[in-house]
């Protein structure tokens, strides 16, 4: 059984969701790229999230976020359900879009944290092998240049959606500075110089091992229900804080431990029944759900 998320308001967090075996659903194309950005600007509006930047490869995506209001869960499944019934639609498939389990949301400890992962999300597709630099990356990535550079604007695209419906013609969503950073400047200089030293990092490794970028053309020429031909990495234990900083990583890791600690003892007293029991800041579904009392966050 999987351990309760905490979600508590003001958290920024590093959000990432894989295809189905790995099928690359998400491949970069008018279409997806339309829906995926379209869908995002709906949810980031309807749960008032703050986005600080994004990458979706072929196969996976990334968010950096911020969650004023404690709704990321709401907003997550939201966001996959929207994507996956209209990109499944446009596809004429009907099998399941995402893997098995829930999405990963690890929150990050300080804005160093928030830096160096927001990095390596934007570097991702160099490091997968794909392009030679993450701005030439043909699917959506955020530009650090468009970080408090004001609204993007993403229309209703024609399939899936009704002309006539509840749904938007248009959307605007923004890449907002992050928590804890003042100067949007200077948080762009960090982001640009963190992620090229990644790119430059993982170009000298594709030398190494004698291997190329993909580029774009074949990136584009890329058949949705194909895989990666590499072996799918094992199953480790999914983390739910992020931390350079190994006393920062500690101090995150005994709070989640008292929470979970808390959460059972309140979950075995409600089951023993007693009605006012009161569970950890941070409860998420038996709060949603069931309207259980929660301490203040």
């Amino acid at each position: 059984m999987t351990a309760p998320r905490q979600v508590l308001s003001g958290v920024t967090y590093h959000v990432t969701r894989r295809c189905a075996q790995r099928d690359l659903l998400l491949r970069p194309s008018e279409l997806v790229n339309e829906t995926f950005l379209y869908v995002l600007g709906v949810a980031l509006r309807r749960y008032g999230l703050l986005l600080h930047g994004f990458c979706v490869l072929s196969n996976h995506f990334h968010l950096v976020l911020t969650d004023p209001g404690a709704r990321l869960p709401a907003f997550e499944q939201y966001l996959d359900s929207l994507v996956a019934r209209s990109i499944n639609a446009a596809l004429g498939r009907w099998e399941a879009f995402w893997a098995s389990g829930s999405y990963s949301a690890v929150a990050l400890a300080t804005p160093d944290d928030v830096v160096d992962t927001l990095a390596y999300a934007l570097a991702n597709p160099v490091s997968a092998g794909l392009v030679s630099r993450g701005s030439e990356w043909p699917g959506l990535w955020s530009s650090p240049e468009r970080i408090g550079a004001g609204p993007i604007v993403a229309r209703r695209p024609e399939h899936f959606f009704r002309r006539n419906g509840s749904m938007p013609e248009s959307v605007e969503l923004e890449l907002t500075l992050p928590p804890g950073f003042d100067d949007v400047v200077q948080f762009r200089d960090r982001l640009v110089d963190a992620s090229t030293r990644r790119e430059l990092v993982a170009t000298e490794r594709l030398k190494a091992e004698g291997r190329t970028f993909l580029g774009v053309r074949r990136v584009l020429a890329q058949s949705p229900n194909a895989r990666p031909a590499t072996v799918a990495p094992r199953r480790g234990p999914k983390p739910r804080v992020g931390a350079r900083d190994k006393w920062k990583r500690i101090e995150a890791l005994g709070r989640l431990r008292t929470f979970l600690d808390d959460y059972r003892e309140a979950l075995k007293a409600l089951r023993a029944g007693l009605r006012d029991v009161v569970f950890p800041s941070g409860t998420y579904r038996l709060r949603v759900a069931h309207g259980v009392r929660c301490a203040p966050g």
